[in-house]
């Protein structure tokens, strides 16, 4: 590992570790949004505020803290940004500020996939909303727009992306290892289902 490198991974990680979730609730008067639901920081556990408005301004802050490090590395340390979309997506899930409890990932690395490649991004948004839309399982479509976006990067022709987002990918299904369990038993709650069980 150069000192590059390691400043493209650090950049990531800043950015990556910002707790979002943990702050706009705060300021939105819901209290501490690790109390609630799951407990995790994420745009989903903010939606069950009941604040639409709080979890929106959550989905595209995540997303931002992962697009926002991989322009600057494309700027700064072209052919180390691949670091910094992994090391974005590891912040948003492990930040150092909550005792490496965070989120799980998903939209951040829809930040990082606009970041990589716009055809990346473009195939993550088509998976995630089009599933979300038919499903209405939040968790379904994440894992699916991670997964879609990695074979993106491949058919791309981008095959550092790929490691980069495989690797992601893996991260994202292992921290949704409780949502398949449900998934696979039928009880995973759906997006707006009044008796949906909270997601872990």
């Amino acid at each position: 590992m150069t000192i590059t490198t390691l400043y493209a991974a650090l950049l990531g990680y800043a950015f990556g570790s910002i707790p979002f979730g943990l702050i706009i609730a705060k300021l939105g008067g819901k209290g501490d949004i690790r109390s609630i639901g799951s407990g995790n920081i994420g745009a989903t556990n903010v939606l069950r505020t009941g604040s639409k408005g709080l979890a929106a301004a959550t989905l595209l802050l995540d997303l931002a803290k992962g697009l926002i490090p991989v322009l600057i590395a494309r700027q700064l340390f072209w052919e180390d940004m691949g670091w910094t979309a992994l090391f974005a997506v590891l912040g948003h899930c492990f930040p150092v500020w909550l005792g490496f409890k965070g989120g799980k990932g998903v939209a951040t690395n829809a930040g990082v996939s606009f970041g990589l490649a716009v055809p990346l991004g473009l195939t993550y948004a088509v998976v995630w909303i089009g599933m979300l839309a038919i499903t209405r399982i939040s968790s379904l479509a994440g894992m699916s727009a991670v997964v879609a976006a990695a074979i993106a990067a491949f058919l791309i022709g981008q095959p550092t992306f790929a490691k980069v987002m495989a690797i992601i990918a893996v991260l994202v299904i292992w921290l949704h290892r409780e949502n398949i369990k449900r998934l696979m038993a039928g009880t995973e709650p759906r997006v707006g289902g009044s008796k949906a069980k909270p997601e872990e």
